[in-house]
């Protein structure tokens, strides 16, 4: 074997391993996938109910003791994931276009509960938990943890990110499908 062939051999090699994924590769998924829709379909909706301006932020949460918004129409059909859901206005990652729609599930990965939910905090608009204190980029980062128990040791955890999709009629509809 000649000399650039072992070169490019080694050379594949090492690349695989610095690229394998391992141990901190981000675990999204931790939250249960529940249902979530969310239908905010027309202009007067989404101008109630929706999110305009980078870091403007809404919770929906729809449990047998809570629903928020309060006066929100939820209907039979609506779905709120595990711990409810945070709409935010962020910044769309593939494109960086700003005040784009952005959702994910309210509850922290870290303590797994429907009752702990994240809080926007700060200037920069973090979600934080309000018990382990994990941070959470919920408006550039795809919900990615940035320090806490979310961001520290072997498994890293991000939210659970859910879609939303425009309208035809000037609103968003946010669903996990």
């Amino acid at each position: 074997m000649n000399t650039i062939a072992k070169f490019l051999i080694a050379l594949t090699v090492a690349a695989g391993t610095i690229m394998l994924p391992g141990c901190n590769s981000v675990d999204s998924d931790r939250i249960p996938n529940l249902p979530v829709n969310i239908v905010l379909s027309n202009a007067g909706s989404w101008n109630t109910y929706g999110v305009a301006g980078f870091g403007s932020n809404r919770r929906f949460i729809l449990t047998q003791n809570l629903r928020e918004p309060s006066g929100f129409p939820y209907t039979t059909t609506s779905a709120t994931g595990f711990g409810g859901v945070l709409l935010i206005s962020g910044m769309d990652p593939y494109t960086t276009v700003t005040d784009v729609p952005l959702a994910y599930d309210l509850a922290c990965p870290v303590e797994m509960k429907s009752t702990i939910r994240v809080e926007v905090e700060g200037e920069l608009f973090n979600a934080v938990c309000p018990v382990c204190g994990s941070k959470y980029d919920v408006t550039m980062g795809g919900g990615a943890p940035l320090s806490g128990p979310a961001a520290s040791g072997d498994h890293k955890y991000g939210l659970r990110q859910y879609s939303c999709y425009p309208s035809g009629s000037g609103g968003y509809i946010i669903t996990n499908k």
